[in-house]
């Protein structure tokens, strides 16, 4: 039976399964949609044909709402989960319901914050912190499983150092390192009982991840740095209850201080095309906020490489197939994350907390400062 949160298990395959453990997966699925079968009486069958697209296809992902009890299927674009759907219905025999597609985005910070302070709201516990980006290559270590939190900590802090340029005094003092490539670091001296309180603060920097300030959207590269803190001698003082806001708090205050942005999910495409459509295809690119990066010719054919922003990509295999009377052929891929220009991001902030029926308006410093 899948659990909350989980990716979808079934019981009859669970135990014939190859493991994947060593399998890295670059690619990221930033399409969501609520999936259900026409029929109720097919739910076991939906369960079982969807960890078998997810076995064929790691990078279709499949979890439960905690909220709503939705089935939710992740992919890497629209057309990644038209395929899936068009598998489900072709080769498995199901007729199911889906809902419109859903962008997930990611939020993070450009520039560096002064150290804040975050207090319980009990007033007995105060955490100081203050956050940085990550840059690039620490990124890209994580992402492909090169460094991980749970490997020896000098071996990391060795590899942080020679190929990411880190000090070896704040590589050797990682806490932990969330899912969606997050690092927090301890930089503290002679705290009394902070030992005790540790995974604490831990679980409490993994949940301030997982949703950011801005639009309650995963938060992404970011280093969080615990600078100081006092903790509460009596255990009584200093819960979870207690801890999870002061951490979270002081976060957040960072983060809105730290120029943020959304990150929006980036497609590569990979489009053969006849020559005589090189100029109908580009003009398309160009009015999905696109861009061409590699042009080749091959006799009469042409192959273009270009990037277009997932959430203009819905009518790209419409538009591709009218400006090239359908003679066209082409693949996408996730690329990258990128920041949404600047022009558009209030905008865009403010419509995803409408859509999750949230005010419009980001948060301020002063909803994370505790007088």
């Amino acid at each position: 039976k899948a659990r909350s949160g989980e990716t979808v298990v079934s019981p009859v395959l669970k135990d014939n399964i190859v493991p994947f453990e060593s399998l890295r997966m670059i690619t990221e699925s930033v399409v969501t949609v609520a999936i259900e079968p026409k029929n109720p009486q097919q739910l076991t069958k939906l369960i079982d044909s969807l960890y078998k697209l997810h076995l064929e296809d790691p990078s279709l992902i499949v979890k439960i709402n905690e909220e709503t009890g939705e089935y939710l299927l992740n992919g890497v674009g629209t057309l990644h989960i038209e395929i899936a759907l068009t598998l489900l219905r072709d080769y498995y025999g199901l007729d199911v319901v889906a809902s419109s597609p859903v962008i997930v985005y990611r939020e993070t910070i450009r520039s560096s914050s002064e150290v804040f302070e975050g207090k319980s709201p009990n007033k007995h516990n105060r955490l100081y912190v203050s956050v940085r980006p990550l840059d690039e290559q620490t990124i890209r270590l994580i992402q492909e499983g090169i460094i991980t939190e749970d490997m020896d900590p000098r071996e990391r802090a060795k590899i942080l150092r020679e190929r990411a340029g880190w000090d070896t005094d704040i590589a050797r003092r990682i806490m932990a390192i969330d899912e969606n490539i997050n690092i927090m670091v301890d930089m503290t001296t002679g705290v009394q009982y902070l030992r005790e309180v540790r995974d604490t603060i831990i679980q409490g920097f993994r949940l301030s991840m997982k949703e950011g300030p801005l639009a309650r959207e995963p938060v992404r590269g970011v280093l969080v740095i615990l600078n100081d803190a006092i903790i509460h001698e009596d255990p009584a003082h200093r819960g979870p209850a207690q801890l999870y806001p002061a951490i979270r708090n002081a976060i957040f205050a960072g983060f809105l201080t730290a120029k943020p942005t959304l990150l929006e999910p980036i497609l590569k495409y990979d489009i053969r095309t006849p020559i005589e459509y090189i100029g109908n295809v580009s003009t398309v690119i160009t009015r999905k906020r696109g861009k061409i990066i590699d042009i080749q010719q091959s006799g009469a054919l042409a192959r273009m490489l270009a990037e277009v922003p997932v959430t203009e990509s819905f009518d790209m295999a419409d538009m591709l197939r009218n400006v090239t009377a359908g003679k066209a052929l082409w693949g996408q891929d996730f690329s990258r994350w990128a920041p949404i220009p600047e022009s558009m991001l209030m905008d865009m902030i403010g419509k995803i907390r409408t859509r999750k029926g949230l005010k419009p308006e980001p948060p301020k410093l002063e909803d994370f400062i505790t007088p």
